[in-house]
């Protein structure tokens, strides 16, 4: 898809991952709508519903917006993991994605199709954390693995719509997630990733959204970008 002249929404666009891909489509002509707190919750179906009507086009979605949060299963003092908080992260990170992939999609699929049959464009965000869960990411794991395992299933049901879908899978990003840890904690994590040895950028996964959007032949897939790190248990 050609980007110029074209509109997306950016859920999270306010900061990280969202905030970088806001700037990347934007330097290649597009415009772009950001959903983000506290104008637009993801997990209000009153909210992202408005916010996408509203719009008088639309032709790509890019999911960022996500929370974090860890606890163990059964804390060494026997406390149990908060069902509420279990419930938080994943209606953020898996339901709110799949709320703005049903509202783009039903105002992507009335778009006149380009050269290539298509409508329109959804990335997904998820996590290595999808595959290598760590101790106290059970919830924040079931997200991410939610949001890669509807990855493919939706991008075959809007193919008829020429509706492309793809899903990135970040490693160790340095996002506002992380921006509150030690420096010794920060350098043990850069010196798990095999190479390069440092965080992800922010644009480095705009590069690969933006790409996304522009290869016509990506779809139905999952790519993690995350330097070749293999997380350990904890």
């Amino acid at each position: 898809m050609r980007i110029d002249g074209k509109t997306f929404l950016v859920t999270g666009g306010k900061s990280g991952l969202g905030e970088a891909t806001v700037r990347e489509l934007e330097s290649a002509g597009g415009r772009c709508v950001v959903a983000d707190l506290p104008e637009c919750d993801v997990t209000s179906e009153d909210a992202v519903g408005a916010l996408v009507d509203g719009l008088d086009a639309l032709h790509g979605l890019v999911n960022c917006a996500g929370i974090g949060g860890g606890a163990r299963v059964v804390s060494r003092d026997g406390e149990l993991y908060p069902l509420e908080q279990f419930e938080r992260v994943v209606r953020v990170n898996l339901v709110g994605t799949f709320t703005c992939i049903r509202h783009a999609a039903k105002k992507m699929r009335d778009n006149e199709p380009d050269e290539n049959a298509e409508r329109g464009v959804i990335v997904n965000t998820a996590s290595v954390a999808a595959f290598d869960g760590q101790i106290g990411q059970v919830a924040y794991s079931a997200s991410k693995g939610g949001v890669v395992g509807m990855t493919l299933p939706i991008a075959r049901d809007l193919a008829s719509y020429g509706i492309r879908v793809a899903t990135i899978a970040p490693g160790i990003m340095d996002t506002p997630m992380l921006g509150r840890l030690r420096d010794d904690i920060r350098s043990a994590l850069e010196q798990q990733v095999p190479h390069p040895k440092r965080l992800g950028l922010p644009a480095e996964y705009a590069k690969l959204a933006r790409h996304i959007v522009e290869n016509p032949y990506l779809n139905g897939e999952v790519i993690r970008l995350d330097g070749g790190i293999r997380m350990a248990p904890r």
